[in-house]
Protein backbone atom coordinates (compact mmCIF):
# COMPACT_ATOMS: atom_id res chain seq x y z
CA UNK A 1 0.00 0.00 0.00
CA UNK A 2 1.47 3.33 -1.38
CA UNK A 3 2.21 5.82 1.94
CA UNK A 4 -1.16 8.37 2.70
CA UNK A 5 -0.18 10.79 4.66
CA UNK A 6 -2.45 12.97 6.56
CA UNK A 7 -2.76 16.56 8.78
CA UNK A 8 -3.94 16.76 11.93
CA UNK A 9 -8.07 16.11 12.56
CA UNK A 10 -10.04 19.18 11.18
CA UNK A 11 -11.46 21.67 13.94
CA UNK A 12 -14.83 23.16 14.44
CA UNK A 13 -14.07 25.32 11.33
CA UNK A 14 -17.29 26.06 9.23
CA UNK A 15 -18.86 24.18 6.30
CA UNK A 16 -16.06 25.54 3.78
CA UNK A 17 -13.37 24.13 6.08
CA UNK A 18 -14.98 20.75 6.41
CA UNK A 19 -15.17 20.76 2.46
CA UNK A 20 -11.90 21.89 2.00
CA UNK A 21 -10.84 19.16 4.86
CA UNK A 22 -12.39 15.95 2.83
CA UNK A 23 -11.79 17.05 -0.63
CA UNK A 24 -7.97 16.97 0.58
CA UNK A 25 -8.69 13.62 2.38
CA UNK A 26 -10.65 12.26 -0.85
CA UNK A 27 -7.69 13.40 -3.19
CA UNK A 28 -5.19 11.66 -1.04
CA UNK A 29 -6.98 8.57 -1.58
CA UNK A 30 -7.53 9.27 -5.23
CA UNK A 31 -3.93 9.63 -5.57
CA UNK A 32 -3.27 5.83 -3.38
CA UNK A 33 -5.68 4.64 -5.87
CA UNK A 34 -4.12 5.76 -8.66
CA UNK A 35 -0.19 4.67 -7.72
CA UNK A 36 -1.45 1.30 -7.95
CA UNK A 37 -2.06 1.84 -11.48
CA UNK A 38 2.15 2.00 -12.02
CA UNK A 39 2.46 -0.97 -9.90
CA UNK A 40 0.01 -3.27 -11.46
CA UNK A 41 0.01 -2.01 -15.39
CA UNK A 42 -1.46 -5.54 -16.66
CA UNK A 43 -4.35 -5.32 -14.48
CA UNK A 44 -5.10 -2.05 -16.40
CA UNK A 45 -4.57 -2.99 -19.86
CA UNK A 46 -7.00 -5.90 -19.36
CA UNK A 47 -9.44 -3.39 -18.39
CA UNK A 48 -8.99 -1.04 -21.43
CA UNK A 49 -8.83 -4.56 -23.86
CA UNK A 50 -11.12 -6.36 -22.85
CA UNK A 51 -13.79 -4.16 -24.27
CA UNK A 52 -12.46 -3.18 -27.25
CA UNK A 53 -12.09 -7.14 -28.26
CA UNK A 54 -15.73 -7.68 -27.42
CA UNK A 55 -16.66 -4.97 -30.17
CA UNK A 56 -14.17 -5.89 -32.67
CA UNK A 57 -15.80 -9.64 -31.98
CA UNK A 58 -19.35 -7.77 -32.26
CA UNK A 59 -18.33 -5.91 -35.35
CA UNK A 60 -16.71 -8.43 -37.69
CA UNK A 61 -17.75 -11.73 -36.47
CA UNK A 62 -21.21 -11.99 -34.59
CA UNK A 63 -22.69 -8.78 -36.12
CA UNK A 64 -23.87 -6.47 -34.05
CA UNK A 65 -26.33 -4.18 -35.60
CA UNK A 66 -27.65 -5.98 -38.11
CA UNK A 67 -31.44 -4.93 -39.50
CA UNK A 68 -30.51 -1.46 -38.46
CA UNK A 69 -31.02 1.13 -41.77
CA UNK A 70 -27.27 2.25 -42.77
CA UNK A 71 -24.34 1.09 -41.53
CA UNK A 72 -24.27 -1.17 -38.51
CA UNK A 73 -20.99 -0.10 -36.87
CA UNK A 74 -23.01 3.35 -36.22
CA UNK A 75 -25.55 1.54 -34.34
CA UNK A 76 -22.99 -1.16 -32.63
CA UNK A 77 -20.48 1.19 -31.50
CA UNK A 78 -22.49 3.13 -29.03
CA UNK A 79 -23.91 0.53 -27.42
CA UNK A 80 -20.52 -0.97 -27.03
CA UNK A 81 -19.57 2.27 -25.40
CA UNK A 82 -22.22 1.89 -22.87
CA UNK A 83 -21.96 -1.56 -22.03
CA UNK A 84 -18.56 -0.56 -21.25
CA UNK A 85 -19.36 1.88 -18.30
CA UNK A 86 -20.61 -1.43 -16.73
CA UNK A 87 -17.71 -3.68 -17.14
CA UNK A 88 -14.65 -3.35 -15.39
CA UNK A 89 -16.42 -2.77 -11.73
CA UNK A 90 -15.16 -5.64 -10.70
CA UNK A 91 -11.17 -4.61 -10.56
CA UNK A 92 -13.27 -1.40 -7.62
CA UNK A 93 -14.93 -4.67 -6.36
CA UNK A 94 -11.80 -6.26 -5.76
CA UNK A 95 -9.44 -3.38 -4.39
CA UNK A 96 -12.70 -2.29 -1.71
CA UNK A 97 -12.56 -6.38 -0.45
CA UNK A 98 -8.74 -6.79 -0.42
CA UNK A 99 -8.76 -3.62 1.64
CA UNK A 100 -11.43 -5.16 3.88
CA UNK A 101 -9.61 -8.36 4.37
CA UNK A 102 -6.08 -6.72 4.81
CA UNK A 103 -7.51 -3.86 7.87
CA UNK A 104 -6.83 -1.03 5.85
CA UNK A 105 -10.01 0.11 6.48
CA UNK A 106 -8.79 -0.31 10.41
CA UNK A 107 -5.22 1.42 9.35
CA UNK A 108 -7.13 4.57 7.65
CA UNK A 109 -10.02 4.58 10.76
CA UNK A 110 -6.91 5.25 13.08
CA UNK A 111 -5.86 8.31 11.12
CA UNK A 112 -7.91 11.83 11.41
CA UNK A 113 -9.89 11.25 8.13
CA UNK A 114 -12.79 12.55 6.52
CA UNK A 115 -15.56 9.52 6.99
CA UNK A 116 -15.82 7.96 3.18
CA UNK A 117 -12.48 9.35 1.69
CA UNK A 118 -11.53 5.83 0.94
CA UNK A 119 -14.78 5.68 -1.10
CA UNK A 120 -14.66 8.78 -3.11
CA UNK A 121 -10.64 8.44 -3.78
CA UNK A 122 -11.68 4.58 -4.84
CA UNK A 123 -14.34 6.22 -6.77
CA UNK A 124 -12.36 8.92 -8.57
CA UNK A 125 -10.12 6.91 -9.42
CA UNK A 126 -12.18 4.49 -11.65
CA UNK A 127 -14.13 7.34 -13.20
CA UNK A 128 -10.41 8.82 -14.26
CA UNK A 129 -9.87 5.17 -15.84
CA UNK A 130 -13.79 4.95 -17.51
CA UNK A 131 -12.60 8.22 -18.86
CA UNK A 132 -9.44 6.41 -20.69
CA UNK A 133 -11.39 3.61 -21.68
CA UNK A 134 -13.99 5.78 -23.48
CA UNK A 135 -11.04 7.43 -24.85
CA UNK A 136 -9.12 3.98 -26.42
CA UNK A 137 -12.98 2.91 -27.73
CA UNK A 138 -13.90 5.93 -29.25
CA UNK A 139 -10.21 5.73 -31.03
CA UNK A 140 -11.14 1.99 -31.72
CA UNK A 141 -14.71 2.82 -33.68
CA UNK A 142 -13.27 5.46 -35.46
CA UNK A 143 -10.70 2.58 -36.83
CA UNK A 144 -13.75 0.49 -37.89
CA UNK A 145 -15.87 3.26 -39.46
CA UNK A 146 -17.89 4.78 -36.95
CA UNK A 147 -18.47 8.54 -36.72
CA UNK A 148 -20.31 11.12 -35.20
CA UNK A 149 -22.69 13.86 -36.45
CA UNK A 150 -24.26 16.31 -34.70
CA UNK A 151 -21.25 18.32 -33.31
CA UNK A 152 -18.89 18.76 -30.54
CA UNK A 153 -21.54 19.52 -28.33
CA UNK A 154 -23.35 16.58 -28.76
CA UNK A 155 -20.55 14.56 -28.42
CA UNK A 156 -19.70 15.64 -25.44
CA UNK A 157 -23.21 15.49 -24.04
CA UNK A 158 -23.05 11.57 -24.80
CA UNK A 159 -19.78 10.96 -23.03
CA UNK A 160 -21.15 13.25 -19.54
CA UNK A 161 -23.91 10.61 -19.85
CA UNK A 162 -22.40 7.36 -20.51
CA UNK A 163 -19.87 8.52 -17.78
CA UNK A 164 -23.03 9.17 -15.40
CA UNK A 165 -24.20 5.56 -16.40
CA UNK A 166 -20.59 4.52 -14.86
CA UNK A 167 -20.85 6.77 -11.91
CA UNK A 168 -23.97 5.33 -11.10
CA UNK A 169 -22.87 1.57 -12.05
CA UNK A 170 -19.83 2.11 -9.99
CA UNK A 171 -21.55 2.72 -6.57
CA UNK A 172 -23.37 -0.63 -7.21
CA UNK A 173 -20.19 -2.54 -7.37
CA UNK A 174 -19.37 -0.72 -4.06
CA UNK A 175 -21.75 -1.52 -2.15
CA UNK A 176 -21.91 -5.22 -3.74
CA UNK A 177 -18.29 -5.65 -2.85
CA UNK A 178 -18.62 -4.36 1.18
CA UNK A 179 -21.47 -7.07 1.32
CA UNK A 180 -20.19 -9.72 -0.40
CA UNK A 181 -16.67 -8.72 2.05
CA UNK A 182 -14.30 -11.11 0.42
CA UNK A 183 -12.36 -10.70 -3.01
CA UNK A 184 -13.45 -14.42 -3.93
CA UNK A 185 -17.54 -13.52 -3.53
CA UNK A 186 -16.88 -10.82 -6.43
CA UNK A 187 -16.59 -13.45 -8.97
CA UNK A 188 -20.26 -14.29 -8.44
CA UNK A 189 -21.27 -10.83 -7.69
CA UNK A 190 -19.50 -10.21 -10.93
CA UNK A 191 -22.17 -12.69 -13.12
CA UNK A 192 -24.93 -10.02 -12.47
CA UNK A 193 -23.77 -7.54 -14.86
CA UNK A 194 -23.67 -9.57 -17.65
CA UNK A 195 -27.32 -10.04 -17.88
CA UNK A 196 -28.01 -6.51 -17.15
CA UNK A 197 -25.59 -5.91 -20.25
CA UNK A 198 -26.37 -8.48 -22.76
CA UNK A 199 -30.27 -8.00 -21.89
CA UNK A 200 -30.49 -4.46 -23.61
CA UNK A 201 -30.42 -2.91 -27.13
CA UNK A 202 -26.56 -2.72 -27.04
CA UNK A 203 -26.82 -5.55 -29.91
CA UNK A 204 -29.68 -5.19 -31.49
CA UNK A 205 -33.08 -3.14 -31.33
CA UNK A 206 -36.12 -4.11 -29.45
CA UNK A 207 -38.21 -4.51 -32.67
CA UNK A 208 -36.40 -7.77 -33.23
CA UNK A 209 -37.20 -8.70 -30.30
CA UNK A 210 -40.60 -11.27 -29.19
CA UNK A 211 -42.75 -8.34 -27.59
CA UNK A 212 -42.54 -8.93 -24.39
CA UNK A 213 -38.72 -8.82 -24.25
CA UNK A 214 -38.40 -6.28 -26.58
CA UNK A 215 -40.27 -4.23 -24.32
CA UNK A 216 -38.29 -5.19 -20.83
CA UNK A 217 -35.02 -4.54 -23.16
CA UNK A 218 -36.38 -1.00 -23.60
CA UNK A 219 -36.64 -0.16 -20.07
CA UNK A 220 -33.55 -0.90 -18.90
CA UNK A 221 -30.80 1.80 -18.00
CA UNK A 222 -28.42 0.72 -20.35
CA UNK A 223 -30.60 0.84 -22.99
CA UNK A 224 -31.49 4.24 -22.35
CA UNK A 225 -28.07 5.68 -22.29
CA UNK A 226 -27.39 3.71 -25.35
CA UNK A 227 -30.43 4.92 -27.19
CA UNK A 228 -29.74 8.64 -25.80
CA UNK A 229 -26.00 8.53 -26.94
CA UNK A 230 -27.24 7.81 -30.08
CA UNK A 231 -29.42 10.20 -30.78
CA UNK A 232 -26.96 12.37 -29.59
CA UNK A 233 -24.03 10.95 -32.09
CA UNK A 234 -26.44 11.45 -34.74
CA UNK A 235 -26.55 7.39 -35.23
CA UNK A 236 -29.19 5.35 -36.02
CA UNK A 237 -31.37 4.13 -32.83
CA UNK A 238 -33.79 1.60 -34.33
CA UNK A 239 -36.66 3.50 -32.65
CA UNK A 240 -39.68 1.84 -31.81
CA UNK A 241 -41.77 4.90 -31.14
CA UNK A 242 -42.26 3.66 -27.23
CA UNK A 243 -42.46 6.19 -24.52
CA UNK A 244 -39.09 4.58 -23.37
CA UNK A 245 -37.24 5.41 -26.86
CA UNK A 246 -39.02 8.53 -27.59
CA UNK A 247 -37.80 9.92 -23.72
CA UNK A 248 -34.26 8.42 -23.96
CA UNK A 249 -32.48 11.16 -22.86
CA UNK A 250 -34.27 11.69 -19.87
CA UNK A 251 -34.44 8.31 -18.93
CA UNK A 252 -30.56 8.37 -19.43
CA UNK A 253 -30.14 10.85 -16.72
CA UNK A 254 -33.32 9.68 -14.30
CA UNK A 255 -32.21 6.10 -14.09
CA UNK A 256 -28.40 6.73 -13.09
CA UNK A 257 -29.65 9.70 -10.79
CA UNK A 258 -32.02 6.66 -9.23
CA UNK A 259 -29.31 4.15 -8.71
CA UNK A 260 -26.80 6.68 -7.07
CA UNK A 261 -29.88 7.98 -4.26
CA UNK A 262 -30.36 4.44 -3.75
CA UNK A 263 -26.43 2.85 -3.36
CA UNK A 264 -24.59 5.80 -2.65
CA UNK A 265 -26.26 5.95 0.94
CA UNK A 266 -26.04 2.15 1.11
CA UNK A 267 -22.43 2.43 0.35
CA UNK A 268 -21.43 5.07 2.66
CA UNK A 269 -23.86 3.55 5.64
CA UNK A 270 -22.50 0.06 4.82
CA UNK A 271 -18.66 1.75 5.34
CA UNK A 272 -19.83 3.79 8.14
CA UNK A 273 -21.13 0.54 10.07
CA UNK A 274 -17.90 -1.53 9.38
CA UNK A 275 -15.65 1.51 10.99
CA UNK A 276 -16.80 1.07 14.10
Amino acid sequence: MSAATTTAAPGPGGATSRLGWALADSWTMTRRELAHWARQPVAVLVNLVFPVMLLLMFTYLVGGGRGVPGDPTEYLVPGMLALTMAFGLEATMLAVTQDLGKGVIDRFRSMPMVPGAVLVGRSAADMLQSVVSLAVMTGVGYAVGWRWHNGAAAALGAVGLLLLLRFAMLWVGIHLAMVAGRPEMVTAVQILVWPVGFLSNVFATPASMPGWLGAVVEWNPMSATATAVRELFGNPGGATGSWAAEHAELLAVLWPVAIIAVFFPLAVGKFTRLSR
